[in-house]
């Protein structure tokens, strides 16, 4: 097989363990071997519509097996897939579909723009079934682009990070030494497969390892506590915010959860009482730090020091090494990084140091055992009297009173101290906030400079596709009081 890339993935899987189930969807299971001939079928019928080697095929819907078959059937061909935000506007999605190039579009019958080579997952089976079952041979390097992935784009345009498929296999490496992820996984994946962390952390390895994979199209409670028990869920990896909401749940109390090994947790800061609501029930609660442009892993605080070294995001990867600059940024280096951005040599010129670390526009500190904790954005952090503040401290404490679900701190512009925060909490479920209460709460654990000036209750807060607070759209509200 000269298929060096991730393409080659389903036939070397299902050799070794063809009648092993690789994903669940909705109760509906495909094996290995199954999910081996789909994706050749789908392989041929995306070279019918003249995918080639290098090409861009795109994917935009929620999660769906359809997800990996494109995936993988493009990367048997040696094209780049292109996953798609699917929460994301038209006009948004167009202009990832132009700038990527985009030949094919698969898309959710739900989710539906312009495109010329559209296929939408109405006739995808039909379509699909019609393939030829011959199995294709392109020649595909280890440092081919695999994935094209779109930041965020909090400000400006959104870039399209590139994954080349040895930036994904050196992920999955890094991650299987941080994990001791065995053959009879379960993992749940619940978080969006178009975020490269779900992708990543918890499809690739479980797939390399000939695991099941359940999939759920979106995130909800008490589905996701429904699939642990009824399939015995061992693994599965959420952002702070959906480990915050599980906790909360009535059913979470009462769930048969003994099944579980490993939760893992990145995209932000977690706040300390959302860890000890998992550790305290005996569970391991796993963190790590990284980017998209990393693959996503850059440091994995493992199960051995989950507890002791709880809030921080652990060492580097085995394959990957960090430093801080001057300012506290945290800069990386290894294998998993990015070779650059979409026909953006700006972007990527400016992404690495003159030594070729790629700087991440994070603050942060590494205490005596090594262990990075990330202290926030670069961009984040304001100066309030001359004192630099950041948010994700604030955040922190603010989080640990009982009455708050969640919370986001921004700076805002003051004439007498330059700049001051500004806190948005959401109260827990039933809960009315007692905003002095708070402010009394938080004298005690914070330097006064640091205790936001301006409170706001709120029902819900802004977020990007990923899950991360959209600290942008907060800052251009204006003031209640």
């Amino acid at each position: 097989m000269r298929n060096a890339g991730l393409g080659g993935w389903p036939h070397r899987r299902a050799r070794m363990a063809p009648k092993r189930k690789a994903l669940t969807f909705q109760d509906v299971s495909l094996t290995y071997e199954e999910l081996d001939d789909r994706t050749t079928r789908l392989a041929r019928r995306l070279e019918e519509l003249g995918v080639r080697h290098g090409d861009r095929v795109a994917y935009l819907g929620p999660n769906h097996p359809s997800f990996a078959e494109t995936m993988f059937a493009a990367h048997l061909l040696g094209a780049v897939f292109v996953p798609l935000n699917f929460r994301l506007t038209p006009a948004e999605i167009n202009y990832q579909l132009a700038d990527s190039g985009a030949r094919v579009l698969v898309h959710a019958a739900s989710h539906v723009v312009p495109h010329e080579r559209a296929i939408s997952l109405d006739g995808y089976e039909e379509w699909l079934a019609g393939g030829s079952a011959d199995r294709l041979d392109v020649p595909v390097g280890i440092d081919d682009p695999a994935l094209i992935l779109y930041t965020s784009g909090t400000t400006g345009r959104p870039k399209g990070a590139v994954l080349s498929h040895a930036n994904l296999l050196w992920n999955t490496f890094n991650l299987m030494v941080g994990v001791d992820i065995a053959s009879d996984e379960v993992a749940l994946v619940a978080a969006p497969l178009l975020h490269v962390a779900a992708l990543a952390q918890t499809l690739l390895p479980t797939f390399v390892k000939g695991g099941h994979s359940v999939l759920t199209p979106r995130w909800d409670v008490d589905e996701c506590v429904t699939l642990i028990e009824r399939y015995g869920v061992t693994w599965l990896f959420g952002v702070s915010t959906m480990y915050a909401d599980l906790a909360a749940s009535p059913r979470w109390l009462d769930a048969d959860v003994s099944s579980l090994r490993v939760l893992l947790c990145g995209g932000a800061s977690v706040p300390d009482a959302v860890i000890h609501a998992y550790q305290d029930a005996g569970l391991v609660f796993c963190q790590g730090y990284g980017l998209t442009e990393t693959a996503p892993g850059a440091t994995f605080l493992e199960a051995a020091d989950s507890v002791r070294k709880a809030g921080s995001a652990g060492p580097p990867v085995f394959l990957g090494d960090l430093r801080l600059a001057d300012t506290g940024e945290i800069e990386l280096q290894g294998p998993n990084i990015t070779p650059g951005y979409w026909n953006d040599p700006v972007a990527t010129a400016a992404a690495f140091t003159p030594d070729g670390w790629f700087r991440t526009g994070d603050i942060g500190r590494v205490d005596a055992d090594g262990h990075l904790h990330v202290v926030d954005r670069l961009k984040d952090m304001y100066i309030s009297g001359g004192e630099n503040v950041y948010p994700a401290e604030v955040e922190n404490a603010i989080a640990d009173h009982p009455d708050v679900a969640e919370v986001a701190v921004v700076g805002v512009p003051d004439e007498r101290w330059g700049e001051v925060g500004r806190a948005f909490v959401r109260p827990r479920d039933g809960v009315e906030l007692d905003v002095a209460g708070l402010r009394a709460f938080l004298v005690t654990r914070l330097a006064k400079y640091k205790v936001p000036v301006h409170f706001e209750v709120v029902s819900s807060l802004p977020r990007t596709g990923s899950g991360k607070v959209l600290k942008p759209a907060l800052r251009r509200l204006p003031l209640v009081s």
